[in-house]
C-alpha cells in the first residue's frame, strides 16, 4: 500500500505521497505544495532529499557506509582506489579485463600538456594548494569545451577519466609549487597512489622509491573519501551541473565548497589542534577546556555529525595509521605523540565513551598524512583527490537522466514593496 501524508492548509486537506527508499528513510514528496501557494522551509537542507541516487548510502546510527551496496570495510580491505572509482562510475565492480583497461586509460591520461603547466606560474609558493587545484581543474574546461555534449555517454566517460587521471598530477604540482621544486612527471609503471607520492617526493628523471606502507595507506585514504552521499561539495557539483555547464567547471565548484574548514578542512583542523596543545603534558588542561561549555576550544577529529556511534571509515583507517606511524618513526614527533595519547584517552575515558567522542576519519587521516611528511595545507587537496570519482559519478548520474536546473526557494523576511525616494529627499 502506498503511504501518504496529509497536511491541512487553511482548512483544506492536502495529501502528499511518501516515496519508499531501498535503504534508509522514506521521503515525503512535497513537490505539489507549490500549487497550494506554499513552500517547505528547511535551512541547510538537513531534512530534505534534493535528488534520488543509487551511488552511496549512509546509516549514521548503525555506522554503515555503502558504495553501490558494498560495505566500505570490504572495499577498503580487498579493493583499490581505481577499482572503487570504476564501481562508483559504472555501478558494478569490474572484472579483471575491465579493471586493467580502466587502469590503463587512467595511466595514459595522467600527464598534462606542457603549456597547461603555465597555469601554476600565476601562483606563488605561499599560495594555498586548494586555490591552485581549483584553478587548474577549472582551467581544464578550456581544453574540453568545444566537444561539450553532456548527453553523450562517451563524452561523460571521457570527462570522468580525464578528471580522475589528472587530479593526482595537478595536486602533486600544487605541492611542488609550494616547496619551489621542479614538477615530476607521472610514471606508467606505478600504481595510482604510488604515482602521487612519486610526483610529490621524487625527483625528475629519477627511479621511483615509494614505500608500500605509505602507498597502501594513501590508497585507503582515497577509498574512504571517494564518496559520502549528498554532502556540501557533492550537492554543489550537482547544483552547478544542473545548469548544463562544463563538468570540469562543476567539479571546480565542488572543490571550492570542499575547501571550507567545516568540510574538507576538518583534518587540517586536527593538526591545528595538536599544534595548539603542543605537548603531552598539556593534554589534561586542554581536555578541561574542551569540557568547559564557555571555552571556545573544541576537540577536533572526535565524534561525527552523521555517524552517531562510530565512523566505519575510522575503524578501517586505524590500523593503516598505526602502520605508517611505526614505519616513519613518528614517536619522535611531539605532535604525533600528543595524537596517540589523545586516541588512547578517547577510547578509555568515560567522558569520551559516554558522549561517543570516538576518533573519526579526519583524526586518522590527519595524523597519517602528517607522519608521511605531507604539509598541513595539502590535506584538503588530497581529500579532493580522493573525492573526485564520487563527484563525477553523481554528476554523471544526474545528467544521464531527466533533470531540472536547481532552484531553491526562500522565506523572504525583507521590506514590503516601497517607492524609490530621490537622494535630495532622503
Amino acid at each position: 500500500m502506498t503511504q501518504k501524508v496529509s497536511i491541512v492548509i487553511d482548512g483544506k486537506s492536502i495529501e502528499l505521497p511518501v516515496l519508499g527508499s531501498t535503504e534508509g528513510l522514506n521521503v515525503v514528496d512535497v513537490r505539489g505544495l507549490i500549487n497550494e501557494g506554499v513552500f517547505t522551509y528547511d535551512p541547510g537542507f538537513l531534512s530534505t532529499a534534493s535528488c534520488d541516487s543509487q551511488v552511496t548510502h549512509i546509516d549514521g546510527d548503525k555506522g554503515i557506509l555503502l558504495y553501490r551496496g558494498y560495505p566500505i570495510e570490504q572495499l577498503a580491505e580487498h579493493s583499490s582506489h581505481l577499482e572503487v572509482s570504476y564501481l562508483l562510475l559504472h555501478g558494478e565492480l569490474p572484472n579483471s579485463g575491465e579493471l586493467r583497461a580502466f587502469e590503463s586509460s587512467i595511466s595514459k591520461n595522467m600527464k598534462l600538456d606542457d603549456h597547461f603547466k603555465n597555469i601554476f606560474d600565476g601562483f606563488t609558493s605561499k599560495s594555498h594548494p586548494m586555490a591552485m587545484v581549483c584553478a587548474a581543474i577549472a582551467g581544464l574546461a578550456a581544453s574540453h569545451h568545444e566537444d561539450l555534449d553532456i548527453s553523450d555517454p562517451e563524452y561523460r566517460l571521457n570527462a570522468a577519466t580525464q578528471l580522475i587521471a589528472k587530479i593526482p598530477t595537478i595536486t602533486a604540482m600544487a605541492y611542488r609549487k609550494s616547496v619551489e621544486k621542479q614538477f615530476v612527471e607521472p610514471n606508467a609503471d606505478l600504481s595510482y597512489a604510488e604515482n602521487f607520492l612519486h610526483m610529490c617526493f621524487g625527483e625528475p628523471e629519477s627511479e621511483p622509491e615509494v614505500s608500500k606502507t605509505l602507498s597502501n595507506a594513501l590508497d585507503k585514504i582515497f577509498i574512504l573519501h571517494a564518496d559520502h552521499e549528498q554532502n556540501a561539495s557533492t550537492s554543489t557539483v550537482r547544483m552547478a551541473g544542473s545548469t548544463e555547464c562544463n563538468p570540469f567547471a562543476a567539479v571546480a565548484a565542488g572543490i571550492a565548497a570542499l575547501w571550507g574548514p567545516s568540510h574538507g578542512g576538518a583534518n587540517e583542523a586536527v593538526l591545528d589542534m595538536l599544534i595548539e596543545i603542543g605537548e603531552e603534558a598539556r593534554i589534561d588542561a586542554y581536555l578541561e577546556k574542551a569540557k568547559d561549555k564557555d571555552d571556545p576550544f573544541k576537540l577536533m577529529g572526535f565524534g561525527h555529525r552523521v555517524y552517531k556511534n562510530f565512523d566505519p571509515r575510522a575503524t578501517v583507517m586505524q590500523s593503516s595509521a598505526h602502520a605508517v606511524l611505526e614505519e616513519q618513526g613518528a614517536g619522535d614527533d611531539p605532535l604525533l605523540a600528543v595524537a596517540q595519547k589523545l586516541e588512547k584517552i578517547a577510547r578509555e575515558q568515560n567522558y569520551f565513551v559516554e558522549r561517543k567522542l570516538y576518533p573519526n576519519i579526519d583524526f586518522y587521516s590527519g595524523i597519517t598524512l602528517k607522519a608521511m611528511g605531507i604539509p598541513v595545507p595539502m590535506f584538503t587537496a588530497i581529500f579532493t583527490l580522493g573525492r573526485m570519482p564520487g563527484w563525477i559519478s553523481h554528476w554523471n548520474e544526474m545528467v544521464s537522466s531527466p533533470f531540472k536546473i536547481a532552484r531553491p526557494r526562500q522565506l523572504y523576511l525583507g521590506n514590503h514593496s516601497r517607492d524609490y525616494v530621490k537622494i535630495n529627499k532622503r
